[in-house]
């Protein structure tokens, strides 16, 4: 049985203020929710479901549009009472699965990678874990529950609000992530209890009841220093664009990429770009747009979805689209669709 993923997509997130669920604002243009299936997809699960919530039809819409790519299960939550309960609204698709491992991630957490995902996998596999939570160590982990650690693995997870105070001071934190032997995730879904300062079900509880069949819990460490990031208002939510956006300048750069200033450069995750091309500021590159070698980018330039030819310069000028013949001038002040 191939493993599959489960994805909890079912918050409102209040503060950020929007009618839409919170998995669908936008990191660099694109939702939450497509970071986090997109990075199941490059780990090469395309067996996903996503357990819906609020306004749950916004998440249907937009998994409409997603053409050529992985159908995508989804299950209701009509009542947010917790991430246990949000599970248990997917028994179904798991007994269907239980064969192989189940992957948990939260829609909202945009940062996930098919590094992790894969190398968590290979530690949950060769330790024949019941579950392996992927965990981060932070400075500041307020608000994260805390792995405990054991000679053979961990023995749980507390949540924030349930630690005692030496539990306070353990810095690696659950990331919200985990794999789960599909058989051993049903063993012990339908025994959550409510026992807990909020009153709802934790997933995180499952780790302790595994154990206690006889299983063994394990954790792993990503290398990812962001992969627990997520945001629960607006202002979080712009700070996961600036580490983004920072990220994706920097790994331009390291692939010899001019940047004649930073100031209001955003690139989407899906534009290329060739070797000798220079970027000013205020540019935004999105979409699948795709930049030949040696172009001039000017100032205040936006490009979605266009193909540069080499040696092109776009001066000033917006391009939508469009393919854009080498040796070209552009502008200033042009729009190409």
């Amino acid at each position: 049985m191939a493993d599959n993923v489960i994805i909890l997509a079912g918050g409102q997130g209040k503060r950020m203020k929007s009618e839409k669920p919170k998995v669908l604002c936008s990191v660099l243009g694109e939702p939450m929710l497509e970071w986090v299936i997109s990075a199941c997809e490059d780990s090469g699960i395309t067996d996903i479901c996503v357990v819906k919530g609020y306004q749950g039809q916004y998440i249907d819409e937009y998994l409409s549009t997603r053409q050529g790519k992985a159908d995508i299960t989804t299950v209701e939550q009509k009542e947010r009472l917790g991430t246990g309960h949000a599970v248990m609204q997917a028994a179904e698709y798991l007994k269907a699965r239980n064969g192989g491992n189940t992957l948990i991630l939260c829609g909202d957490a945009p940062f996930i990678d098919k590094q992790t995902i894969t190398a968590a996998l290979e530690l949950h596999k060769a330790n024949c874990c019941g579950v392996t939570v992927v965990t981060s160590e932070i400075d500041d982990p307020f608000g994260y529950g805390r792995v405990i650690r054991t000679d053979s693995g961990i023995s749980g997870i507390v949540e924030h609000k349930d630690c005692t105070p030496q539990q306070l001071e353990i810095n690696e934190i659950n990331s919200g992530c985990y794999w789960f032997e599909t058989q051993a995730l049903l063993d012990v879904l339908g025994d959550i209890k409510p026992n807990n300062a909020q009153g709802e079900y934790y997933l995180t509880d499952c780790v302790g009841l595994i154990i206690a069949k006889g299983k063994r819990a394990d954790a792993y460490t990503s290398l990812n220093p962001s992969v627990s990031l997520g945001a629960n208002d607006r202002k979080g939510l712009l700070e996961l664009n600036d580490i983004a956006r920072k990220a994706i300048i920097a790994k331009w750069l390291d692939m010899g990429i001019e940047f004649t200033c930073t100031d209001g450069v955003s690139i989407g995750r899906n534009v290329t770009i060739d070797i000798g091309t220079t970027i000013c500021q205020n540019v935004t590159l999105s979409g699948n747009t795709s930049i030949g070698k040696d172009c001039y980018i000017g100032q205040g330039s936006v490009i979605d979805g266009a193909n540069i030819g080499e040696g092109s310069i776009i001066l000033s000028s917006h391009v939508y689209a469009a393919s854009i013949p080498p040796h070209t001038s552009v502008g200033p002040f042009e729009f190409r669709k």
